[in-house]
């Protein structure tokens, strides 16, 4: 198996990046049902960065799939969140390396001076508490898209 390069991704990759609640919005949608393990969140507090890398499932491609008939798709993405000044985690386990986190949304709550908390909420009531200068998220596809091993849409209740 070669490695995967942009040039070979169609359509291109995904390169996003959230300034305001609007922006975050577009990404928390683009990466809802991303799936990851926990030893694929990393914090690097010298850089004030913290870099996830997600399985995610391809909104943007899912119409288009269903009405060729074809098989869903993942990527592999970086979110990358910058001007981090600090991450609490609550209900997940960060030291169980192998457990399997879904993503679910990104919320931003606003504080003074254009500072402001990052929630990333999982699904199993885990969060990621992101306390941050600014709000200053990057989504960027790593990787060419592949067919999702459920070969399904993920599903919600009430779908």
């Amino acid at each position: 198996m070669t490695d995967a390069r942009f040039a070979d991704a169609d359509p291109a990759p995904l390169a996003l990046l959230a300034g305001d609640a609007e922006d975050l919005t577009v990404i928390s949608t683009l990466v809802q049902d991303a799936v990851l393990q926990v030893s694929d969140v990393s914090y690097d507090s010298r850089h004030r960065q913290l870099a996830l890398l997600l399985n995610r499932f391809r909104w943007e491609d899912a119409e288009q799939a269903r009405r060729e008939d074809r098989p869903y798709e993942r990527v592999r993405a970086v979110l990358l969140i910058s001007d981090v000044q600090k991450v609490q985690s609550d209900g997940i386990d960060r030291r169980d390396t192998d457990l399997v986190l879904e993503l679910l949304a990104l919320q931003w709550q606003p504080g003074e001076d254009g500072a402001g908390r990052l929630l990333l909420d999982f699904a199993g009531d885990g969060t990621l508490a992101i306390s941050a200068e600014c709000l200053n998220v990057e989504l960027r596809d790593v990787t060419r898209p592949y067919i999702a091993p459920s070969r399904k849409m993920p599903q919600h209740p009430g779908d």
